[in-house]
């Protein structure tokens, strides 16, 4: 005789008295939707707070780079004197490093400005006539009543630009002030990083420290990973495209070098818009034959980028698909401008490698003493 639990369960019955029945595919797929929806608000009312605080979090995330690079020459310079004068030091190098490319790409401008001014003109000139030529056949009226309105434009918004100055002195002013910030949280984070990640990690339930530990080593590994990477990268396209626009006899081939190193923070998209620059100068300054060449380049470049470079940084830090990689930069030029694009891929390795860490814990063991963020103690 069958027992009451060997019979069949009754499926509910509807309000009307009929069985109802939820297909199980349906059941998975609202559970995984309310999950989803509970994950994007609260990522949502993340990405709100920190636009209150951007630049905290922008002074904070920078500080952590300048960390990143600075200390491992920390740590090797304290083995010879004591470890507060081995972070100062270091950190009194990069500074005097970083002004002094800022001077010699300054003294470089100041001193072909002369030279320049004339190219640019004769190379205006000279696209203007091959524009008035087959097969464009423009009309040299064209370009007259081009400028001529653009006279009139800048004459009628006279005191927008002046505001738009001042606001781009108050805005300079709000960089200056982040990056003190960002050089007062490195001194910090260089010298004792160490023990203010043991002050949090002992703010938490004892439950989740050994959790919190192997996550936070695992993110700070592959953050220094990455940005000596791309450190790497962009030094080695700077290297590339100052040779390459000198032998072309391209001005202002040192600034543009620096501009590509730093347009190569941004993946997929920054150095081929520093190259565009590059270009745009070669067209002005020697014409279109060079143009050409610095174009071939732009293709040159990207291909020993996405296929040597970026490969190396991502086996540095953990393994990203070029898709992910490109929804990233995107997403975060939507979400916050530039700063967003440079930010987007690191934040997204480092999150990736903590759900590594933790999914597979015996993988990614917490050993020894962790530092800033779960570094190593030097």
């Amino acid at each position: 005789m069958p027992t009451p639990s060997d019979q069949p369960a009754t499926p509910p019955r509807a309000p009307g008295g009929t069985h109802t029945h939820v297909p199980a595919p349906l059941r998975t797929a609202a559970a995984y939707a309310w999950r989803i929806i509970a994950v994007g608000i609260v990522v949502r009312a993340g990405f709100s707070v920190l636009g209150h605080f951007h630049r905290i979090a922008v002074a904070v995330f920078l500080g952590l780079v300048v960390t990143a690079v600075l200390r491992p020459a920390a740590g090797l310079l304290a083995r010879f004197m004591p470890r507060p004068l081995a972070v100062a030091a270091a950190l009194t190098g990069g500074i005097v490093l970083v002004l002094g490319t800022l001077a010699l790409v300054g003294e470089i401008v100041a001193g072909q400005r002369a030279g320049l001014e004339k190219e640019f003109v004769a190379g205006i000139d000279r696209i203007e006539r091959r524009l008035e030529n087959p097969p464009f056949r423009l009309s040299p009226d064209t370009f007259a009543d081009l400028q001529s309105r653009i006279g009139k434009l800048l004459s009628s918004h006279r005191a927008t630009l002046a505001s738009e100055a001042l606001s781009g002195a108050t805005r300079l002013l709000e960089v200056l002030t982040v990056l003190a910030l960002a050089l007062f949280c490195a001194v910090f984070f260089t010298h004792s990083g160490d023990r203010q990640w043991h002050w949090l990690c002992d703010q938490l339930p004892p439950a989740t420290r050994q959790r919190t530990t192997l996550a936070g080593q695992a993110a700070w590994q592959t953050f220094t990973g990455y940005t000596h990477g791309i450190l790497l990268v962009a030094a080695t396209n700077a290297v590339l495209v100052g040779i390459a626009l000198a032998a072309l006899g391209v001005p202002l081939a040192v600034p543009l070098a620096l501009l590509e190193f730093l347009a190569a923070f941004i993946p997929l998209i920054g150095s081929p818009i520093a190259l565009a620059i590059a270009a745009v100068v070669a067209l002005a300054s020697k014409g279109p034959l060079t143009a050409l060449l610095v174009v071939a380049l732009i293709v040159i470049i990207g291909q020993i980028e996405g296929h040597l470079l970026h490969p190396i940084v991502m086996s540095w830090a953990v393994q990203l698909h070029p898709v992910v990689v490109a929804l990233a930069v995107v997403g975060g030029a939507v979400a916050a401008g530039v700063i967003g694009a440079v930010v987007a891929v690191p934040l997204t390795a480092v999150a990736w490698s903590i759900y590594q860490a933790l999914r597979n814990p015996s993988h990614h063991p917490a050993q020894g003493t962790t530092g800033t963020a779960g570094t190593p103690s030097p």
